[in-house]
């Protein structure tokens, strides 16, 4: 379509047209599970679905020729099919951010009010992405009907809704608890990282991806922190990368976003999700609900060689730890914290409010025997100014398994530690696990070639993670 063209259709005309689809599709659904004794796929309701809105499209733009005296262009056409396309069958008005590889978040706050996050401008806000707020929820609820697996809801009684969307995007959306609908979706940018790929991203430099890479090989328990957005799972996918292809590791995630056993490195992976319940409550939790905590002592009997845990944000962090400390070693896991050096007073946090007798005291020293390494990783914004997001490790600490006599937290020494602009860059100390990275294939200069300067000069510019 031309620039500065505007569409001979509405949303309206979409609507219009996807309800008769849906009309059309009905009968098909019932036809083919006669004739087949299958439900219909969903690639096939897809291209039988394309099928129809041709037609329907042409017939509209037949109808609007004759009673407007104007012709519709293909452009009209072709927008108009792939609107009652995305509609009928992904994300309705979402769809074209969803496929824009520039976009980070969408954040809805009612129908009207939707800003766009970037990777490489400032947010702004966009067109509406439903007529009404009530129209908002209907999409809601057909996202969570569609990749809910039938367990996931959004209601008075379940006013909440975390999704995992087909291309990998998490959704979180409130109702009824708030005014409007709010809607969070944050993208998965990168799927198939690696550390060679975060190198070129300027998210790690040489000196941390030989670390990195032998802390895997040498079988660490490694944390990776950090806030919102900032990468935390983009460096869990490329350190799961470097886990030899035939090792049996089980991921569990609240939905899954990790993929890996998609990805297709890993050949045996056992992916586990948290099931939400249906609503009636059953000593205090939902019927039916199952928690990350839930699945990971089941999850120790399948024979697992490694764990990942996408996310640690509740009651799971005991286990967690405790599966952490008496495994094989090699497991993963992010959390959510602001500094690197507080990562333990929030695991203390979170273990005190899994209960169960739990103590500061207790949690620290499960954590001292559980975890090997925490990577820190930090975010600069420069969209304002005309520039990027800049992700990139900021620090990395070694739990040495030892307590400060202070406070009674785990003892770290600071591998690496932020450089001038923040990026982190080797200290010189000699972490006390030295002798299982060299076996593993880490060659030491790399801490003292690089002291206090990094390798860093590798990393292109402008070239956002």
């Amino acid at each position: 379509m031309a620039a500065g063209r505007v569409a001979l259709w509405d949303w309206g005309t979409v609507r219009v047209l996807r309800e008769e689809l849906s009309s059309l599709m009905a009968p098909e659904y019932q036809a083919y599970k006669e004739s087949a004794g299958t439900e219909m796929t969903a690639e096939e309701a897809e291209q039988r679905g394309l099928e129809l809105i041709q037609d329907l499209v042409a017939r509209w733009a037949a109808d609007f020729s004759a009673s407007r005296q104007v012709s519709p262009t293909s452009a009209d056409e072709t927008g108009l099919a792939q609107a009652v396309f995305d509609l009928q069958f992904a994300h309705g008005r979402l769809q074209p951010y969803l496929d824009d590889d520039n976009v980070e978040n969408i954040l809805i706050n009612g129908c009207d009010d939707v800003w766009v996050d970037y990777a490489d401008q400032p947010n702004r806000k966009v067109a509406p992405i439903a007529e009404s707020d009530e129209e908002l929820v209907e999409l809601l609820q057909m996202l969570a009907r569609r990749h809910g697996a039938g367990e996931r809801s959004l209601s008075k009684a379940s006013p909440t809704l975390a999704l995992r969307l087909s291309d990998t995007s998490r959704l979180q959306a409130m109702i009824e608890v708030t005014p409007r609908p709010y809607v969070v979706i944050r993208k998965q940018r990168v799927r198939d990282a690696s550390l060679e790929k975060l190198v070129e991203f300027g998210t790690i430099d040489a000196a941390l991806l030989h670390f990195l890479r032998a802390a895997m090989a040498a079988r660490k328990n490694i944390m990776i922190s950090g806030t919102q957005g900032v990468g935390k799972t983009t460096m869990l996918i490329a350190l799961a990368r470097e886990i030899d292809p035939q090792e049996r590791v089980g991921t569990l995630e609240t939905e899954y976003e990790l993929r890996l056993h998609d990805v297709g490195h890993l050949q045996q992976v056992v992916p586990m999700e948290a099931r939400e319940g249906n609503g009636e409550r059953v000593d205090g939790r939902a019927a039916g609900e199952i928690e990350l905590a839930d699945l990971i002592a089941p999850s120790l009997r399948m024979m697992l060689r490694r764990m990942i845990v996408g996310e640690v944000r509740s009651r799971e962090i005991v286990p967690m730890l405790q599966a952490m400390s008496a495994g094989e070693g090699g497991s993963m896991c992010t959390i959510h914290v602001k500094r690197a050096d507080a990562v333990f007073a929030r695991i203390a946090q979170l273990c005190i409010q899994h209960g169960g007798g739990m103590t500061q005291e207790l949690a620290y020293l499960t954590t001292g025997m559980a975890l090997d390494f925490v990577v820190h990783v930090h975010m600069d914004d420069h969209t304002e100014q005309g520039g990027t997001k800049e992700r990139f490790v900021h620090q990395v600490l070694e739990v040495t398994g030892e307590f400060s006599e202070l406070t009674g937290a785990p003892a770290f020494n600071r591998i690496f530690a932020p450089g001038p602009d923040g990026r982190g860059v080797p200290t010189g100390i000699q972490p006390s696990c030295l002798e299982d990275l060299i076996q593993a294939g880490f060659n030491p200069d790399w801490l003292s070639m690089y002291q206090n300067v990094g390798a860093w000069m590798s990393r292109p510019s402008g070239k956002a993670a």
